[in-house]
């Protein structure tokens, strides 16, 4: 079999152990809050916290209409914290899951299935706060918000080809998630997330050159009941099949090394 078919044979056979990536993604979460009264609600409230202080505040400083801050405010937390948290941990899907690797004949794509399983729950966990926002701010997106069913699709792609890329290179080089971890920290800053596009003026193109903005978009412009445009849906999927295209030679020429890396 061809090394090209074996990369495959992985990705399917990964998608084929749901029930065991789905049960760790769940005992993960479950021992991260164990004796925990409000379990990993914790996280909901703290990014609630978070979102209505810098909403309040950064509403006032930037001088926008709080109505139409905090949902934006919000939703681009959610969707960062999605798209980082899967990146961040991406990196150390296979160091982390070395034990099992070492012991266990297992897809190497069902370590990556199960981070980007992880972060979903969370990522459900603290939709609550947009819904909180929807009803304090009588939000009704329409039928818009039907969009970001797609849009959540094509994060997960982007994440699953994300963890395998940079497992792979994280667990060969050990200094890239530090390096991963500095970047996301920028890529922060310079991705509207706290501050709005049209802030920019007629610089607005700055935003529109980061492709975290387009990630970011086709989850929280549905919600907002707005329909993302031609261009961040374009530039998302390009991402995509780039993405997959380089992941895929990498991965069937590298999948056996992985577990001497690790």
């Amino acid at each position: 079999m061809s090394a090209q078919a074996l990369a495959v044979r992985d990705l399917v056979a990964g998608l084929q152990q749901w029930q065991l990536w789905g049960l760790m993604g769940w005992q993960d979460i479950r021992q991260r809050y164990r004796r925990s009264l409000l379990g990993p609600f914790w996280l909901t409230i703290s990014m609630g916290v978070l979102v209505g202080t810098l909403g309040f505040l950064y509403g006032s400083l930037f001088g926008i209409d709080i109505e139409q801050y905090l949902p934006f405010i919000a939703l681009g937390f959610l969707a960062w914290g999605l798209i980082s948290g899967t990146i961040s941990e991406g990196c150390t899907a296979f160091i982390h899951s070395a034990h099992y690797i070492q012991q266990i004949k297992l897809p190497f794509s069902t370590f990556v299935y199960w981070v980007v399983w992880r972060n979903l729950i969370i990522f459900a966990h603290n939709f609550v706060i947009y819904l909180v926002v929807a009803v304090i701010f009588g939000i009704w997106p329409g039928a818009a918000a039907l969009l970001v069913l797609p849009g959540l699709v094509l994060i997960i792609a982007n994440a699953t080809w994300v963890g395998l890329l940079f497992g792979m290179v994280c667990a060969r080089f050990r200094d890239v998630p530090q390096i991963v971890t500095s970047l996301l920290q920028v890529a922060f800053f310079v991705t509207p997330i706290i501050w709005m596009p049209e802030q920019l003026g007629d610089r607005i193109a700055f935003a529109q050159a980061n492709p975290f903005f387009h990630f970011v978009e086709i989850v929280r412009a549905p919600l907002l009941g707005h329909v993302p445009a031609l261009s961040t849906w374009m530039v998302v999927l390009a991402t995509t099949a780039g993405g997959w295209s380089l992941t895929l030679l990498l991965f069937r020429r590298f999948r056996n090394r992985i577990s001497y890396w690790v």
